[in-house]
């Protein structure tokens, strides 16, 4: 078995760990935390609701239309699996590094720069998404590969029902690709906000806010790199 081999047999061994981990429900905590987050929401301005939604809509339509986060990714000599992941993984240090400094800027300044990050960390998401879809070696600006990639986010940011549905249609990429051609961003917007609303509230205090900003930018860049790296797994090793 040559050193190639060895690699792919690892990563795809990771990837069916990822699913059957992502397949479970989430913890008690977890549960318990969108009880919290649902009497917080009532207690938001209407204004910042508003802001999160039209984020939400706006990137789906750019996601699906445009070549706005579609930025050119040199992938000459990426020959290997590895050689595409240790490019990928480096990428998404980059933009780590970027959310979390972008994270803890808004957070520093309260509520009215609290609510200017969530179109600026859902930019560098799909950035990065983006990026990733081309490392990989997929054509990202054909809307098949487009529709992959937001159901990758969603599924990065869903919740225990939600998440189960999408991944199954990750996983069965090939059979149902044609019935998820529509993505419906109502959905997405709000399995979004469920998923991050808790730290990203607590990103809206003074001061406090610019840690919480940094870290929760952080860990949502690891939890969406390690979603892409997986389900792109699949699709090139089975």
């Amino acid at each position: 078995m040559t050193e190639m081999k060895k690699y792919e047999k690892q990563a795809l061994s990771e990837a069916r760990r990822f699913v059957q981990s992502a397949g479970r429900k989430s913890s008690l905590l977890q549960r318990s935390s969108k009880q919290i987050q649902t009497k917080i929401n009532q207690k938001i301005p209407n204004q910042v609701h508003q802001l999160v939604t039209e984020s939400i809509r706006s990137m789906i339509e750019v996601s699906l239309t445009s070549s706005h986060y579609i930025l050119p990714v040199d992938t000459s000599g990426l020959v290997t699996l590895e050689d595409r992941e240790d490019a990928v993984k480096h990428r998404l240090k980059q933009y780590k590094r970027t959310a979390m400094m972008e994270g803890a800027g808004t957070g520093a300044g309260g509520i009215l720069l609290g609510m200017a990050d969530f179109p600026m960390l859902l930019s560098i998401k799909m950035k990065f998404l983006f990026d990733v879809g081309q490392l990989y070696g997929f054509e990202v600006k054909k809307h098949e590969e487009r529709v992959f990639l937001l159901h990758v986010f969603l599924l990065a940011f869903s919740s225990d029902r939600k998440r189960e549905e999408v991944l199954h249609m990750l996983v069965n990429w090939q059979d149902e690709k044609e019935r998820s051609r529509q993505v419906d961003w109502r959905t997405l917007q709000q399995e979004y906000r469920d998923t991050i609303d808790l730290a990203k509230l607590l990103q809206l205090v003074p001061g406090f806010g610019a840690l919480v900003g940094a870290f929760a930018n952080g860990r949502f860049l690891d939890k969406l790199g390690e979603t892409a790296i997986n389900m792109y797994r699949l699709r090139v090793l089975t």
